[in-house]
């Protein structure tokens, strides 16, 4: 019996997981994109609107991109490296107290824990089911 499921649709239902929190997370970061600003001005961050609307389009087009498993190495990675700034800056649980020090000590292990999937979806691909293996096997 074979222990490689990577011709099965685990490597879809894994792409499907990991990307939905960042299409929901840049959609949401549209649709309320003035108290995000705010957000990010609050946290001394320069040109905020140029700042949340490079997120939106890096989290939305990053997010669809590995759920059709279209470049989704490449894709993988600019997630991966998307999150550790903003991990280190908007989850910065050491420097708070009580609560927000929990609630952000909980986002950024949840952080942590997404990069470690990406990391498995830049090393190994997207799988069978996905553009990249289609165009693979055209060529």
């Amino acid at each position: 019996m074979s222990t490689d499921s990577s011709s099965s649709i685990v490597p879809l239902l894994g792409r499907f997981l990991i990307s939905i929190i960042f299409i929901l997370s840049g959609v949401n970061k549209v649709a309320s994109f003035s108290m995000m600003t705010g957000f990010v001005a609050s946290k001394g961050m320069p040109l905020p609107y140029l700042m949340i609307g490079g997120a939106a389009a890096v989290e939305i087009l990053g997010g669809l991109a590995i759920l059709a498993g279209f470049q989704t190495k490449i894709a993988a990675w600019i997630l991966f490296l998307f999150l550790i700034p903003t991990t280190a800056m908007f989850h910065n649980f050491w420097v708070m107290q009580g609560a927000d020090r929990m609630d952000n000590q909980g986002h950024f292990m949840k952080n942590l824990a997404i990069m470690g999937g990406l990391l498995f979806v830049a090393a190994f691909g997207a799988g069978s089911y996905s553009v990249d293996s289609r165009t693979a096997a055209r060529a």
